[in-house]
């Protein structure tokens, strides 16, 4: 063969080998469901909350769905839900359960590394685990035997009985324990250093943050999953929801969260805006804080069936709401598994009246404070004014979101809450954090209800599981626990730039997620 003739097999060869190269890494991107394509491009969220440092840390993870914002795009866990599945694999590609319920064994996945290069491995599991510290810790840990490292890909967790909710608790955000953080940077930095620069192993990496402001993070390209779609997330704090809608009609934001109202109605008018529902995991509902006090009229059950009776929940839903929400008597959201339905409490003044003379108030009485869950307000508001009708007089009191969840979980609000709460799951997850005696949240209790409710967890059988939760639920309603408005399903605004917003992509996870699918136009 003549040198010619070797130079252009040689030619061949090598465009031979840069399509097998090629082909080989688009067809490992495709069976990812990844892209080919860099990153481009800004895209900016207004939301309506302070941004805190302790969003950046899973370990601190109350039992709230807020911090997942941004959970999901620093961060991952070995189990979440992902679209279309409730519990995905995510950095583990799979795990096994014994026959006896008691072993949970999973398999990390395999060259998954965090943002600083280090390899994701079954000690950071552990680590994790072990630093838990938010509203579940109690719950996950009281039940948990022992957490072994099998080898570099494998961890095993040990429960000292059957518990029926451990991968409801684990594998979604109803805790943030099965968030991996990276071992060796967080014991180099410590806890504070690690939430002034976090690192993680999720879809973008961190760039800055303003405490309060706005947070700036950058795709990281190796992602497990596929490269995310835009280069640069920036989330900026908004709480006065007018001020979010003008950002969003002049293009300073991509998506305003929960716009309601008559403002609402307005981007509905507004040419080249888009107005999406979110969320199905809230429920909103008035908690009788002083219940428990023998000496407030709270006490009384009539007094409580009187409040659930002035309040005119569709008027609310329609003015707050735009009606895209679901009026209810329960505080665990209908979709949810073992949920129970009760009858809804009528609009009824007159009745609540009549409630109120019969347990000893026919002028009314003061009722002190009312907490609006923050930054509610108008909810707050519209809901003292209904009680104000019937004679039941408040105060509104306002308090920043991070005093505000402080104060609740210390016991130190008194009178009424406006609550909202968003624990994942199921019945028996929501009620976590406010049924049971020593929940996070729970000013008092019942002993029969918390009986039930620790027999639920042990009981495997599905369907003696919901007998029990709908026991628990029963008796709930029958007591007037609680005063309960409604399924909470908020408008929020997508402006013109954006092609995906990957709203309720995951339902019914409120927030924009997964963030790598994400897309602005072209």
């Amino acid at each position: 063969m003549t040198r010619s003739g070797r130079r252009d097999v040689l030619r061949v060869c090598s465009l031979l080998l840069a399509l097998v190269v090629v082909a080989a890494v688009a067809s490992r991107a495709d069976a990812q469901g990844g892209r080919s394509e860099a990153p481009a491009g800004q895209m900016t969220w207004a939301v309506h909350f302070s941004l805190a440092p302790t969003f950046f840390d899973p370990a601190e993870t109350p039992g709230i769905i807020t911090p997942f914002l941004v959970l999901y795009a620093l961060h991952d866990g070995l189990v979440k839900p992902m679209p279309g599945k409730p519990q995905a694999g995510s950095l583990a590609e799979s795990w096994s359960v014994s026959a006896d319920g008691l072993v949970y064994e999973f398999v990390l996945r395999q060259g998954v590394k965090f943002h600083n290069g280090d390899p994701v491995t079954a000690e950071d599991v552990k680590f994790s685990f072990d630093r838990y510290k938010g509203a579940g810790a109690t719950i996950m840990k009281a039940r948990m035997a022992a957490v072994e490292v099998v080898d570099q890909q494998r961890i095993r967790f040990r429960l000292k009985q059957p518990w029926a909710d451990f991968m409801t608790f684990f594998g979604t955000p109803a805790t943030g324990a099965a968030w991996i953080v990276p071992k060796k940077y967080v014991e180099k930095v410590g806890d504070d250093g690690f939430k002034k620069a976090p690192v993680g192993a999720g879809p973008y990496r961190f760039v800055s943050f303003q405490p309060g402001i706005e947070l700036v993070l950058e795709a990281y390209e190796q992602y497990w999953r596929k490269t995310p779609a835009v280069k640069r997330l920036v989330f900026k704090s908004v709480p006065d929801e007018s001020t979010r809608l003008a950002m969003l009609k002049r293009g300073e934001t991509d998506v305003a969260y929960s716009i309601r109202g008559a403002l609402a109605e307005e981007i509905r008018r507004t040419p080249g805006l888009t107005l999406k529902a979110t969320g199905g995991a809230f429920t909103e509902w008035i908690s009788f804080l002083d219940q428990w006090d023998p000496k407030s009229p709270w006490a009384d059950r009539r007094v409580r069936l009187a409040a659930n009776h002035a309040i005119d929940r569709k008027s609310l839903n329609d003015a707050e709401y735009l009606g895209l929400s679901k009026v209810t008597a329960s505080i665990i959201p209908s979709g949810f598994e073992f949920a129970w339905s009760p009858p809804t409490y009528a609009y009824d003044p007159q009745k609540a009246r009549q409630l109120l003379a019969e347990a000893g108030y026919p002028n009314g009485f003061d009722a002190g404070d009312l907490y609006p869950w923050p930054p509610y307000l108008s909810m707050g508001e519209s809901v003292g004014g209904y009680l104000g009708a019937i004679g039941i007089k408040v105060r509104i009191r306002t308090m920043e979101r991070a005093a505000f969840y402080g104060a609740l979980e210390s016991k130190k609000l008194k009178g009424l809450c406006v609550c909202i709460n968003a624990v994942y799951g199921n019945a028996a997850s929501r009620m976590s954090q406010t049924v049971p005696s020593d929940g996070a949240f729970a000013y008092g209790g019942y002993p029969d209800v918390d009986a039930l409710y620790k027999q639920q967890s042990r009981e495997l059988d599905p369907r003696k599981r919901e007998a029990q939760l709908h026991q628990i639920q029963r008796l709930l309603h029958e007591r007037v626990r609680f005063a309960p408005i409604m399924d909470y399903i908020w408008p929020s605004g997508v402006g013109p730039r954006v092609a995906d917003p990957a709203l309720m992509l995951i339902d019914p996870y409120p927030w924009s997620a997964p963030l790598e699918d994400v897309r602005l136009k072209k």
